[in-house]
């Protein structure tokens, strides 16, 4: 069964069949993206529909669909939740009883994440309870850290020697060295003390080591990925591009536009790529340590798809300049060529251009003349006739 486009350029596609210049016909732009005529045609069915031209259900009414569902079972669930604790908690009104009641509720369907939520419950205190009951150590040191932050609320320009005193008053008394390391892992700091940063840190430490170390090379598809992100304004606003690029054949693999520069603009960059390439386990993904390809989500993203994160050093663009070429010729094949007016229209000159000129119909010397897409078709089937 063949792999699923991604929403993403499915819209970018139709929004390029749209709009196209007269004589275009749609055969050619379907050949110009890669994809078969009757699946543009089919395409551009379901964007009627979703635009209301056509009878039948949308897209969004799918999804809204989907969404209720979701929430009838979420809300049949709390309601499990309230009743069972109700019961739980008429046989003994303890806290430490309502542990095991969420551990009750797991084994019988019901989420963890579920329970807590309505029970009021943290969930990190939850887990450490089902691995390991609480010691002794433990609970004299959430003692201390109350009091001293009972003190820290009454009084905020209070430094940590302050709150250490207020602490051994109320009955918690402990070493100097131990109230400073709990403000500090809190953040209870003195309204007069610690300055906030502001703009011009520097970025934060590397989630990933530098794995490729400027040897941009790669002896098969999907052994090396290179991502940034870059922007372009218009009358409207930026615009913001990321990018993921297969060293192998220097072929553009995924893509994700968007008018505001988050982790979900890389997220969606990934999954992109991993929806048109397939089994990419083990493959190296390296990039600078911009915020957005630092964050959580990138890092569990990757981890999803079994790749391998990698990371250049801070200011030192030859790190991934394999990447910064390619945003070189596009910032002078299609973002400097004219001004834009509209997001949606540079937006359609950047995916026309990566899919139709440079995956198609520019050669590269280190491609051997080739275009990427002619490039990995040569190569796969000599690969497969060795094999």
């Amino acid at each position: 069964m063949p792999k699923p486009y991604p929403s993403e350029f499915r819209d970018d596609v139709v929004r390029v069949a749209r709009k196209r210049e007269p004589g275009v016909t749609i055969e050619q732009i379907a050949k110009d993206f890669g994809v078969h005529s009757m699946t543009l045609q089919k395409w551009l069915r379901r964007a009627q529909i979703d635009d209301g031209a056509k009878p039948g259900q949308t897209r969004t009414e799918s999804a809204e669909l989907r969404e209720a569902r979701k929430r009838v079972r979420l809300l049949e669930q709390e309601v499990e939740v309230l009743r069972r604790a109700a019961a739980y908690l008429s046989q003994a009104n303890l806290p430490e009883r309502l542990y095991p009641l969420v551990s009750e509720l797991a084994v019988d369907g019901i989420p963890i994440a579920v329970a807590c939520r309505v029970l009021k419950l943290a969930r990190q205190p939850y887990y450490r309870w089902l691995a390991d009951p609480v010691t002794d150590a433990e609970r004299v040191q959430a003692h201390r850290a109350n009091a001293l932050f009972d003190a820290h609320v009454d009084d905020p320009e209070f430094g940590y020697r302050f709150l250490l005193d207020e602490a051994r008053d109320a009955g918690e008394p402990m070493a100097g060295r131990t109230a400073w390391r709990i403000c500090r892992d809190n953040g209870w700091w003195s309204a007069f003390g610690k300055k906030k940063g502001g703009k011009g840190r520097r970025p934060g430490p590397p989630v990933h080591d530098d794995r490729v170390q400027r040897d941009f090379a790669a002896d098969a598809p999907n052994q090396l990925w290179l991502s940034d992100i870059t922007e372009h304004k218009t009358a409207e606003g930026k615009l913001y591009l990321c990018a993921v690029k297969d060293v192998f054949s220097n072929r553009i693999v995924g893509y994700s536009i968007s008018d505001r520069m988050k982790a979900r603009l890389a997220v969606d960059a990934v999954n992109n790529a991993v929806a048109r390439r397939g089994d990419v386990a083990g493959c190296v993904f390296h990039t600078d340590r911009g915020s957005q390809f630092r964050a959580r989500k990138l890092v569990r993203a990757l981890g999803r798809h079994d790749l391998v994160g990698s990371m250049g050093r801070v200011g030192a663009a030859g790190d991934n300049a394999a990447m910064e070429s390619f945003f070189a010729l596009l910032q002078k094949n299609v973002l400097d060529r004219r001004s834009w007016q509209t997001r949606d229209q540079l937006r359609i000159a950047i995916v026309t251009w990566i899919e139709r000129t440079y995956h198609r119909r520019r050669r590269q010397k280190r491609l051997l003349g080739l275009t990427p897409v002619e490039y990995e078709a040569i190569m796969n089937t000599g690969v497969a006739l060795a094999a």
